[in-house]
């Protein structure tokens, strides 16, 4: 929309007005990282309903039955985006956290390996789910959570963000994947 109004926000409260309220802390969590830092954003009741009638907004034409959202900040815009939807939520899960049987994706880190995990039971073979998360970086999560849920059936096309690091290259790393892209407001550097 022209200078990043939507029609459902008050005047004034524009997708800049919602990367004003997340807070940069350099440094974090080493030399030369600029954290955004979204718990300016998540503390302020407004900021946070505009940023998740943003993000229906992108969903609503993406005919998803299910949110999948990454622990653990995935969760909290996943939920309300699954909320706002009318459909159900998929909680993809930090490794050791579900206690039933479950299947799990490994991923690498900047720092190391990772795996996140789900219960295939909750997926209907060929139902069409969105990924949700905070923060777009390197796209490493996000597509764990595609090849995850693609492996318990799901038709998974797109990924949605809040904030997107487009240096970091994730959006491209999500393309390689088959996956759209969408996030509310970018950021540069890291």
């Amino acid at each position: 929309m022209p200078g990043g109004e939507h029609p459902g926000l008050k005047p004034g409260l524009s997708r800049d007005a919602l990367k004003a309220l997340i807070r940069t802390v350099p440094d974090f969590p080493s030399a030369g990282i600029q954290f955004r830092d979204i718990t300016t954003l998540l503390a302020d009741g407004e900021g946070l309903s505009a940023s998740i009638d943003l993000l229906a907004e992108v969903a609503t034409g993406l005919g998803a039955s299910k949110v999948a959202g990454i622990e653990a900040r995935g969760f909290i815009f996943g939920t309300a985006l699954a909320l706002r939807l009318g459909v159900g939520f998929v909680p993809v899960r930090k490794e050791g956290k579900l206690p039933v049987e479950c299947i799990g994706e490994d991923y690498s880190l900047e720092y190391g390996e990772a795996r996140v995990e789900l219960d295939p039971s909750i997926i209907a073979p060929g139902e069409k789910v969105l990924v949700v998360d905070d923060l777009l970086a390197t796209g490493g999560t996000a597509i764990a959570a595609a090849r995850l849920l693609r492996r318990a059936g799901a038709e998974v096309t797109d990924a949605l963000f809040v904030i997107d690091l487009p240096e970091l290259g994730g959006a491209k790393a999500l393309a390689e994947e088959h996956l759209r892209t969408h996030a509310l407001i970018e950021f540069d550097g890291h």
